[in-house]
């Protein structure tokens, strides 16, 4: 077998930021133009990369619609197996998406205010990319230490005492999480002599009672360090804090971040938990269930008390990760479907909401935000100025709009994809995929959670809203710059390309859930993928 071209394609989104990284620590702090410009080049890079992987993998160019790449040309489960999925491609476009509109936002100002900016952008991609493309637990823990160490320093980046403070609360809750995957890791391999995903599937059967009960103690301990960075009731005190205080192209990243532990939790229990592995099956997916639903209450509750745009937006995406949580835990395919609309809707509502927050509070005066709460407390009516004849300057027009599309969105009101999302989810929910899945009370509460938490969304931006562009006559028209407004349109046009082309997504979506129910299919693949042929001294093939 000759290594083809798209098998090579898959190495990419890892390979190229990390050399793009590498070299831009050579060039000199003060070229901000260049850095910036190699920085791009090599998102879009990755952008063309990932939408090439996902034609790829929803065409019949790879068996089973599954790409593999043998490390060092070891089959698995000896070496380190890279695959490209329907999944793995959807979300490497969806991170070079926001990845594009967070780089852009970050031109004139937030890329300059600090040092390694853009190689600690580029390191962070890396591991993302890294971490949806492996299908091995140690490298996913390699990858998971590539992306949590550029995290930090961008977190810091630009730093000031609120960033630091919370800062060092997010390194320490992620250092602790990367302790406890190790652990996971170790008793794992302890109990069934493997850390390939599909080697673990295929091994699940024939597990020991003793080493069973070893194996589930390290996958609850793995748990743990992957709900941490899911942001999963009660592990997600730091969230909110942390998107407060970060810059706003960070936090935009922090908003995807958050979705990569409730991808590896999609990935590994519908693959390692599946009817199919005896003892072992269903394991976990109560909890998951459960705990989503305590998240959304928490991620709701917190939105509620909120006044601060910034810890709004981090409770925003807590209840975007319980949502998907319990979708997994629910465990029904069509779900699964909806979820995965669900994720990439509010990824990209919340990370453009973020951006947003930055460029409203230029509008406000510092005791603009006291001095509407106090109106509100004490009933203190203002008298309306006359408005016929005023015209709305651009910057406060655009301003309105987008805040009322990443509202509309969060609260999953209708027209935009929040609606279509949570539509489709109870669609799912009411509507099983078999007749042994039930509806049950179990269901009606989850609707329910996901009701109120739209309610609460509605409430608390809705608050904000008003206090901001209605409740204060200090209000002044910012000065908004183009790297400003792009980004964030940018990012609503695809929340509305989102549901204009939701009958085509939910197909592609469908397909994905399908194959993520195969895990037969992946075991196989995986493990049958043969190495590259070499030819011996005398050239040819052995």
């Amino acid at each position: 077998m000759k290594l083809e071209w798209s098998q090579q394609l898959i190495l990419v989104p890892v390979i190229l930021p990390l050399l793009c990284g590498a070299l831009l620590i050579l060039v000199n702090e003060t070229r901000h133009q260049f850095k910036f410009l190699i920085n791009l080049s090599s998102v879009l890079l990755q952008l063309a990369a990932a939408l090439m992987l996902m034609q790829l993998a929803d065409s019949t160019h790879w068996n089973d619609n599954i790409g593999v790449y043998l490390a060092a040309n070891w089959s698995a489960p000896f070496g380190i197996a890279l695959i490209a999925d329907r999944l793995a491609a959807l979300m490497l476009v969806l991170t070079a998406l926001l990845a594009t509109a967070a780089l852009g936002y970050s031109m004139m100002r937030w890329s300059r205010i600090g040092v390694h900016f853009h190689t600690l952008f580029q390191f962070l991609l890396m591991g993302i990319n890294g971490a949806f493309l492996t299908h091995d637990l140690f490298n996913l823990f390699v990858f998971f230490e590539v992306m949590l160490a550029a995290s930090y320093g961008l977190v810091l980046h630009g730093y000031n005492t609120s960033r630091i403070r919370a800062g060092m609360q997010y390194i320490a809750v992620n250092l602790a999480a990367s302790l406890l995957f190790l652990i996971g890791v170790a008793l794992i391999y302890a109990s069934t002599g493997t850390l390939n995903m599909a080697d673990l599937a295929a091994r699940m059967a024939e597990v020991g009672a003793k080493d069973l009960i070893l194996l589930k103690i390290g996958v609850a301990i793995l748990a743990i360090a992957f709900l941490a960075k899911s942001a999963m009731w009660p592990l997600g005190f730091w969230l909110p804090t942390t998107y407060a205080a970060a810059s706003p192209p960070v936090a935009a990243m922090l908003v995807l971040m958050t979705k990569v532990g409730a991808y590896i939790i999609l990935r590994l229990w519908l693959l390692v938990f599946s009817p199919d592995a005896g003892a072992a099956s269903g394991f976990g997916f109560n909890a998951l269930l459960w705990g989503g639903m305590a998240t959304i209450v928490f991620g709701g509750a917190g939105m509620l008390a909120s006044e601060v745009p910034g810890r709004m937006a981090g409770y925003a995406a807590i209840v975007s990760s319980g949502t998907l949580l319990a979708v997994v835990g629910y465990g029904q395919a069509s779900l699964i479907t909806a979820g995965l609309y669900y994720l990439l809707g509010s990824t990209l509502a919340v990370a453009a909401f973020v951006l947003l927050i930055e460029l409203i509070d230029r509008i406000r005066s510092a005791g603009a935000s006291m001095l509407a709460l106090t109106m509100e407390a004490f009933a203190i009516e203002e008298k309306p100025e006359e408005t016929a004849g005023v015209g709305i300057p651009g910057a406060m027009a655009f301003l309105g709009l987008a805040f009322s599309g990443c509202a509309l969105i969060i609260a999953g009101l209708p027209p935009l994809s929040g609606f279509v999302a949570k539509f489709g989810l109870f669609h799912a929910m009411l509507n099983p995929d078999t007749m042994d899945i039930a509806v049950t009370s179990t269901t009606w509460t989850l609707m329910a959670l996901i009701v109120l938490s739209g309610l609460a969304a509605i409430i608390a931006l809705l608050r904000f809203g008003v206090r901001t562009f209605w409740a204060s006559s200090t209000i002044t028209s910012p000065r908004l710059h183009v790297t400003e407004v792009l980004p964030i349109s940018f990012l609503l046009l695809l929340c509305v390309a989102l549901t204009v082309q939701a009958g085509p997504v939910f197909d592609y979506l469908g397909r994905t859930s399908a194959d993520l129910h195969r895990p037969a299919q992946y075991m196989e693949r995986v493990l049958s993928a043969p190495v590259v042929s070499v030819p011996n001294q005398e050239g040819t093939l052995p």
